[in-house]
């Protein structure tokens, strides 16, 4: 089994939606980050609409970056897609642990908190990353992504985000769905849409009942022809590599390098997407240094 990614578009062409389920990658991210289970919530929330907005990029090579800084106990929150909608990220404090909110539902707004911004960073390979940013407006992830879409790309958008974690902690069902409307759209399309978000339910009732993210789609947009433009398998991916973590040693500079062999001898790199460990001994990180000295004469 794989997660699937669908991107459509309704008949009358109004409507574009993407849909996205992720179990499989979050229970990853789980397991490489040991979130407890609202760190999960939230971390999963942000890999799903990672992963549909990075697949909705163009051009080999680009990615979308999407950061959020609310300043509650998780802390920071990271999400890297790739323009397939693969994708990777961190939580700052993945161990917090909050008492269940009165509905019974993981608090992740109150561990993600709102004092602070969610920015998003589309990376097309010009000269500089396109970056919006906007304040949170619930910490849920979900309502503060589609207030960006308001505010810095002025596209009425409906966003649904879910992760629904098991009694073991693991990840039960998780995924969610990106509702735009287009150019053209009446007040009409406007309450048909609505109507079917609401009748839908959660996107963590929607998965438990099918896990099919083009069964979920279509139940959003009962009231609509849909036709499935595209489908595409996605899985939590890191790009690390060792020659990767040999440019971040170089990046320190030769003195910084020097100390850093006189003082430790040795040095251990860790990935901080999948954790991820390479090893240099004394005599690697000379020969990096050695190379960067032949590059500077």
């Amino acid at each position: 089994m794989s997660d699937q990614l669908i991107r459509a578009i309704t008949a009358d062409g109004m409507v574009k939606a993407a849909a996205v389920s992720t179990k499989y990658l979050t229970e990853r991210a789980r397991q490489i980050h040991r979130t407890l289970p609202v760190a999960t919530a939230a971390l999963g929330r942000l890999l799903a609409a990672g992963s549909m907005l990075g697949n909705a990029l163009k051009g080999d090579g680009a990615s979308v970056t999407l950061q959020v800084r609310g300043g509650g106990p998780l802390g920071s929150l990271l999400v890297v897609s790739d323009n397939e909608g693969n994708v990777r990220g961190t939580v700052g404090n993945p161990a917090v642990d909050l008492p269940l909110r009165e509905d019974g539902k993981l608090n992740v707004g109150a561990a993600v908190g709102v004092d602070g911004t969610l920015t998003v960073i589309r990376d097309l390979n010009m000269k500089e990353p396109y970056v919006g940013s906007v304040a949170l407006l619930s910490g849920e992830i979900a309502d503060d992504l589609a207030s960006y879409f308001v505010e810095s790309e002025q596209i009425p958008t409906a966003v649904g985000l879910g992760v629904l974690v098991d009694r073991d902690q693991s990840v039960k069902v998780a995924g969610g769905y990106i509702i735009q409307l287009l150019p053209g759209a009446g007040e009409d399309i406007i309450s048909r849409v609505e109507g079917g978000v609401l009748s839908a339910g959660s996107v963590t009732k929607m998965l438990s009942e099918n896990d099919d993210p083009e069964a979920m789609l279509r139940r959003l947009l009962a009231d609509f022809d849909v036709e499935i433009l595209e489908r595409t398998p996605v899985e939590y991916r890191c790009d690390c590599s060792r020659e990767r973590m040999e440019r971040a040693l170089i990046s320190m500079g030769p003195q910084e390098l020097r100390s850093l062999i006189d003082e430790q001898g040795e040095a251990e790199l860790c990935c901080r997407f999948c954790d991820q460990k390479q090893y240099f001994s004394r005599q690697q990180l000379e020969e990096l240094l050695l190379k960067m000295r032949k590059k500077e004469n």
